[in-house]
């Protein structure tokens, strides 16, 4: 298991277009893809899951991938959130 956190210093949080990206990113993985928050966990390749955790800005988010490429679903992840995110 891959897991790296990030922190999101968007204005606006995880809102609806930056969610979609993360969760089309997600979505190119094998491995079983979450986004943790506040001790809540939900599948990254959710748009409802993720928008049901109400991540906004300042938030401190853990993504966590288990799978044959979790090294680089973390790591393409980690690149949507610094461009559209935040750190």
């Amino acid at each position: 298991m891959k897991a790296q956190t990030f922190t999101i210093t968007a204005e606006t949080g995880v809102h609806a277009r930056p969610a979609t990206l993360l969760v089309n990113k997600a979505g190119q993985f094998q491995s079983d893809i979450n986004v943790n928050y506040k001790g809540k966990s939900v599948n990254l390749k959710s748009i409802m899951g993720v928008m049901s955790l109400g991540i906004p800005n300042g938030a401190e988010i853990e993504i966590t991938a288990d799978g044959s490429d979790e090294e680089e679903a973390v790591q393409a992840l980690g690149e949507v959130i610094k461009e559209h995110l935040g750190e």
